[in-house]
């Protein structure tokens, strides 16, 4: 009874999966866009990556004390980039990619213009949608987000990562647009090196940032989809419209 329950539960899971990804190809076939439909991963406890303790740290003029038996760090390695998880992970930038799709089973999705299905927005907060999107020769790291900014009020905050350099990242303009319902809103920005922490960057507010409401008027169902275009042309100035 045990083994049928859990089977029963997991073709449940895929019928649902498959509806999902259904309605998102025959919403966006007529534009010719690949759709990926990704589940949200939520935590109840939250726990804060090492480049936000490290952020929080200079903050409060909290220096770590230096000793001379410890091993030289190597600045060529660079902390796991999954925003999910206190990895402890280190690497060489080359083989970030491998670890997150290895370890962290991040998908990655090939081409020019692609649609983000985020589904579940209703789960409470912190949640996570997240999905590799290889373009251009590079790849990148799309993150959407629900978080309490300020206490009682979710937000939603998305934002490209460029998995690179910020030399390389100034040469890319990343898209992200929501269409429904008579409703267009697009954010048209520079995308941010992976070099430069998630965190800080939805700190920041340097992303497209939804209240619940206006998350709403775009999702369906619960699934908020997101198009995403990358070109080489590049922005001096992120801009919202709407």
């Amino acid at each position: 009874m045990l083994f049928f329950t859990q089977c029963f539960g997991a073709v449940l899971d895929l019928i649902h999966l498959r509806f999902q990804h259904y309605k998102a190809k025959r919403v966006f076939s007529a534009a010719g866009q690949l759709v990926c439909v990704v589940n949200p991963t939520h935590s109840l406890k939250y726990a804060p990556t090492r480049c936000a303790a490290a952020q929080a740290s200079t903050e409060q003029g909290i220096l770590s004390p230096c000793h001379h038996h410890e091993a030289v760090h190597d600045p060529q390695l660079v902390p796991c980039t999954c925003p999910l998880f206190s990895c402890p992970w280190e690497g060489h930038l080359e083989v970030v990619v491998s670890h997150l799709r290895q370890t962290h089973r991040i998908n990655i999705l090939q081409g020019a213009e692609i649609v983000f299905l985020a589904t579940d927005m209703h789960l409470p907060a912190p949640t996570d949608w997240i999905i590799m999107h290889s373009c251009l020769g590079h790849q990148f790291l799309l993150v959407l987000r629900k978080q309490e900014k300020y206490e009682g009020h979710p937000q939603f905050f998305a934002t490209m990562m460029l998995i690179g350099t910020p030399t390389q990242a100034d040469n890319f303009t990343y898209r992200l647009e929501l269409n429904r319902n008579q409703r267009r809103l697009k954010w048209e920005a520079t995308p941010r090196s992976i070099l430069e922490c998630v965190d800080s960057v939805i700190s920041d507010g340097d992303c497209l940032v939804l209240n619940t409401s206006l998350a709403q008027l775009f999702s369906d169902n619960g699934s908020l989809a997101i198009g995403i275009a990358i070109t080489t042309s590049k922005v001096h100035s992120p801009e919202a419209e709407m």
